[in-house]
């Protein structure tokens, strides 16, 4: 019989001590009430109770806790949103009497605060300050919670605005605005560089044309100084300054047919080739230069009339 008895005494041995000790965990705190009164607090380890007296009423975590209240109000420009407000808070471990015993619901106080301080101050604003000031409203949710619940034995963390969703054709006419906008800043980029590219262009051939007008009159220069050095070595020779040019015009001539023979994708061009032609073309130059120089003085003595 003693064999029998003695497991059963350990097993009611291990029954007491379980109803006399309990563990608390890490970061949290028990409420001990004895005789349906408050007793004492117990922090994480292991911890005493006398059983039937004292019992466990409550079990209040020390760690931070998140509350998220989605409240939807109207702007001050007549447009219902929603906002998505996370409220950071602790149970602060000196008032853990507050905490337990005068709030019953704590999500649902907070949960009042927020709706209370979130539709005081976003019909203030309009819907594009909502977005930009959104950190002002996080401001003054946490003001109004941490003077409220610090009664309350609650510490608030911080409250952040996660999220602004307004009505969706609010977001589609939104969208659309966004849309208009950059295209026109795409179409001044594009007209932009349309002026770029026409004014450069234009500043090339400019600058093209003078190059070309530069190299044509420095041609013409050298042939004159060319023609000049021609005349100089044929005089010298006895020839005198109209036969060299009459020379040199004739060399010109048939250096030109020449030229033009070489080329064989060339149109066919009709030009005088008898040795007489290159006499004929510089007696019609001269007779033309002589006109020229007739006229001109011609006008010079009716302008002197004129004057007089």
């Amino acid at each position: 019989m003693t064999v029998f008895y003695f497991p059963l005494i350990i097993i009611v041995s291990l029954l007491i001590l379980f109803k006399f000790f309990f563990i608390v965990k890490q970061q949290t705190a028990v409420v001990i009430e004895r005789f349906g009164k408050f007793h004492s607090i117990r922090n994480s380890g292991l911890q005493l109770k006398i059983p039937i007296v004292d019992t466990i009423s409550g079990r209040l975590s020390l760690k931070i806790q998140q509350l998220d209240v989605i409240v939807e109000t109207k702007t001050l420009d007549d447009v219902f949103v929603k906002l998505k407000v996370s409220v950071q808070y602790v149970v602060i471990k000196d008032k853990v009497y507050e905490a337990f015993y005068k709030l019953e619901y704590p999500h649902d106080q907070i949960t009042s605060y927020v709706f209370d301080v979130v539709r005081a101050e976003v019909p203030k604003m309009k819907l594009d300050d909502v977005f930009v000031k959104k950190d002002d409203i996080a401001i003054a949710v946490k003001a109004e919670l941490q003077d409220a619940m610090l009664e309350y034995g609650y510490d608030i963390i911080k409250t952040l605005v996660t999220d602004i969703d307004p009505d969706a054709q609010v977001k589609s006419a939104m969208n659309r605005i966004n849309a208009a906008e950059r295209e026109k800043i795409a179409a001044q980029f594009e007209g932009d560089a349309a002026r770029i590219l026409i004014v450069e262009k234009a500043k090339a051939e400019a600058e093209s044309k003078r190059l070309q007008g530069q190299g044509i009159a420095d041609q013409r220069r050298e042939i004159a100084r060319g023609l000049e050095e021609s005349v100089e070595v044929l005089n010298k020779v006895g020839i005198n300054s109209q036969e060299a040019s009459a020379l040199i015009v004739v060399t010109q001539h048939y250096d030109t047919l020449q030229a033009i023979g070489e080329e064989t994708n060339s149109n066919l061009i009709l030009l005088p080739n008898s040795p007489q032609a290159g006499s004929d073309m510089l007696n019609n130059m001269v007779a033309s230069f002589t006109a020229s120089n007739q006229i001109g003085e011609a006008m010079k003595q009716q302008n002197k009339k004129n004057k007089e």
